[in-house]
């Protein structure tokens, strides 16, 4: 499908196509919500609703204005910040809900950090929270830098110690997630976070 894309410009790492299958496939032909950071020229958005499908409720929002030509078109553009709590809750809201969230926008430390914990939270259970492109963990340029303080991959640490709070009894670092966390994985520049309801977990012995 994205080999044989016609449509507006998209462009992908290649290893990456797989691994939306591998996330994603479940979720074809209903009426998933699907939310995208970053619109760029629209054909992401195009290239998710012949994935999903019509029954597909497709948003996308992107900082610039220019983006909102393509509202409409394979689904809904929204103007606004990936750094602004209150746009993102208000899109969330006008979506009724999320169960797939994309993050391929500005791409920088702090901004896909206040996008997590502003959406997070309001991610279906059995959703997943994708953010790709992580290669900048390692760009200063882009707020992160080989093992800095303020690379994403610190902040997915902690995220492992809410995964297991019931072991080190410390609490949690981000009470808001609730520890909410099915499963990290870890690819090469992506990141894949699937959310599932906290239950502790059970432990027994069968002789």
């Amino acid at each position: 499908m994205y080999a044989s894309n016609e449509g507006a410009s998209v462009h992908k790492w290649h290893h990456y196509i797989p691994l939306y299958d591998r996330y994603f496939s479940k979720f074809r032909g209903t009426a998933v919500r699907f939310l995208e950071i970053g619109v760029n020229h629209g054909g992401s958005l195009q290239l998710w609703r012949k994935y999903f499908g019509n029954d597909a409720k497709i948003f996308g929002i992107d900082i610039n204005p220019d983006c909102a030509r393509y509202d409409g078109q394979s689904g809904q553009v929204r103007i606004g910040s990936q750094a602004d709590p209150e746009f993102l809750s208000e899109v969330v809201d006008e979506m009724g809900g999320v169960d797939l969230i994309l993050d391929d926008g500005s791409h920088r430390m702090k901004h896909i950090e206040a996008s997590l914990m502003a959406l997070y939270p309001r991610l279906s259970p059995g959703g997943a929270y994708v953010i790709e492109d992580l290669h900048t963990a390692y760009f200063p340029k882009y707020g992160g830098g080989y093992r800095a303080k303020t690379s994403f991959f610190n902040l997915l640490r902690r995220m492992v110690d809410d995964m297991h709070h019931w072991y080190h009894r410390k609490g949690l670092r981000f009470p808001a997630m609730e520890g909410a966390f099915a499963g990290f994985h870890i690819h090469d520049s992506m990141v894949v976070i699937e959310k599932e309801k906290v239950h502790r977990p059970v432990h027994s012995r069968v002789k």
